[in-house]
């Protein structure tokens, strides 16, 4: 079976995926009303109208809080296979998970031992 044919269907699908959005967006500009305004112009957020410099800084603790959720969310989704799989991996499988999951405390404890999920 040649390479052009056995990846067809997976190139179309490429195709595909690049063209409806592409599309969708070109129609939107073509056919969108195109009526700027002072009242358009001004910036949204929640229906409350924005008070002090929107370029100001954050502190350090809000980024480290959002890393410290984003490491411990994607660390987590390891356990749904493991959990599916449980049967089959055996004891191998639980001892594994066993230390995976007690880095993942070391790691939770430090933070909080650091302070860095205190809030203040």
């Amino acid at each position: 079976m040649p390479l052009a044919e056995k990846y067809s269907s997976l190139f179309f699908l490429f195709a595909l995926a690049l063209a409806v959005p592409t599309i969708m967006v070109f129609l939107a500009w073509v056919t969108g009303p195109r009526r700027p305004g002072s009242e358009k112009s001004l910036p949204f957020e929640c229906g409350v109208d924005p008070t002090g410099n929107p370029r100001r800084r954050f502190g350090v603790k809000f980024f480290l809080v959002a890393l410290l959720f984003l490491i411990f969310d994607v660390e987590t989704i390891f356990i749904f296979p493991w959990a599916v799989l449980f049967r089959e991996l055996g004891i191998f499988g639980f001892i594994e998970m066993s230390i995976f999951l007690m880095i993942l405390l070391l790691g939770l404890f430090y933070a909080w031992k650091k302070g860095a999920l205190e809030w203040e």
